[in-house]
């Protein structure tokens, strides 16, 4: 089975080829503030990604030949985790989507270039809105404001899968609490194979992380949003983009962050370490989720590699549970393996409806 991975991200596009299970070919495409500002919405990127992927191929020899192209999934609506058949309903609801992101092209992409291919198939798997909560993690003090989901699934999953894989034995058959520590942090709560308590990751609770305010106090943000200083969409930016360390400290770089600590500065320390020890929290806060029978602790993302963050917050968490830590992101990787896994009649394709 050839399969081509596409998932799109802010400022990158992220290609892969795969033979069954093995890449043939990995390529992360960058794209600058400039190349990306000519483009007054992120749909209207579609063009421009689209024919970079057809030119990374070309420039690499790899024929257009595929049995499936899998995209990383958008900002649909809510949706149980798994593979998903890109239809109508999905581009409907993409072209539509109330958010907007880069991945939302990712199907859009996929599906265009799938249909250049006699019998290749277009997919995406996990997308950011999986949405598999217990009833009661819905419920708010607030009627008019349940709780939603916006997280890293399929990172969060295809870790959960790795580590159940390492130790013999299946993914529906642990009780885990994986936390994805990137330019936004989810922890989520995995039950038998469900994630049936996780964060919105992306707009607004859960612990702050470099570009994200997470929960905030209400009542100081209703006066902020109700004094006229900002715009709605100047504030959406001071949740999400404009937040966390890069409000505080003016950039999104950890490595960076920790030198200048190593330097002296108290006051990147203190903020980082109240990152440190709000992610501490949220995990704290999760495991009573599953009683405190837990097999595992899950850290992952970009911010893994960091030392000063692992080992700070294994001091916190460490009681609760083992923990295992598994670097950067196994996204490409994963959505290979869903599509083939659906190729080959091992995992059902679901109808997005």
């Amino acid at each position: 089975m050839n399969l081509l991975v596409i998932n799109p991200g802010s400022t990158s596009t992220k290609i892969a080829v795969y033979e069954n299970d093995v890449p043939r070919l990995v390529r992360n495409i960058r794209h600058t503030v400039d190349e990306l500002s000519s483009f007054s919405h992120i749909i209207d990127q579609f063009e421009f990604r689209k024919n970079l992927v057809l030119k990374e191929l070309e420039a690499n020899n790899i024929p257009f030949e595929f049995d499936a192209i899998v995209g990383r999934g958008g900002l649909l609506k809510p949706i149980p985790g798994g593979v998903y058949e890109v239809n109508d309903a999905m581009l409907d609801d993409i072209l539509h989507a109330m958010r907007t992101h880069a991945c939302n092209l990712g199907c859009l992409i996929a599906s265009e270039l799938a249909a250049l291919l006699p019998g290749c198939r277009a997919f995406i798997a996990d997308p950011g809105v999986v949405d598999e909560l217990d009833e009661i993690a819905r419920i708010t003090g607030s009627p008019l404001m349940p709780r939603i989901t916006i997280w890293h699934a399929l990172n969060q999953r295809a870790i959960a899968r790795r580590y159940a894989a390492e130790h013999d034995t299946r993914y529906e058959e642990l009780d885990l609490i994986v936390c994805h520590l990137g330019g936004g942090i989810s922890v989520g709560v995995h039950h038998h194979g469900k994630a049936v308590d996780v964060n919105n990751a992306l707009d607004g609770e859960g612990p702050f992380s470099p570009e994200r305010a997470g929960t905030l106090p209400a009542g100081q943000l209703i006066d902020l949003c109700c004094s006229g200083r900002y715009t709605k969409d100047e504030l959406k930016k001071r949740i999400s983009g404009r937040a966390g360390l890069t409000a505080h400290l003016g950039t999104t770089d950890v490595p960076a962050i920790v030198r200048r600590i190593e330097e002296g500065d108290k006051h990147a320390e203190s903020v980082l370490d109240a990152m440190i020890y709000q992610i501490a929290k949220s995990i704290g806060a999760a495991s009573v989720v599953l009683y405190g029978r837990i097999d595992a602790i899950l850290l992952t993302g970009g911010m893994a590699h960091s030392d000063y963050i692992i080992s700070r917050l294994k001091e916190r968490i460490s009681f609760l549970a083992p923990v295992h830590v598994y670097p950067g992101e196994d996204e490409m990787e994963a959505l290979a393996l869903n599509a083939l896994g659906a190729l080959r009649g091992e995992l059902p394709v679901q109808e997005y409806k």
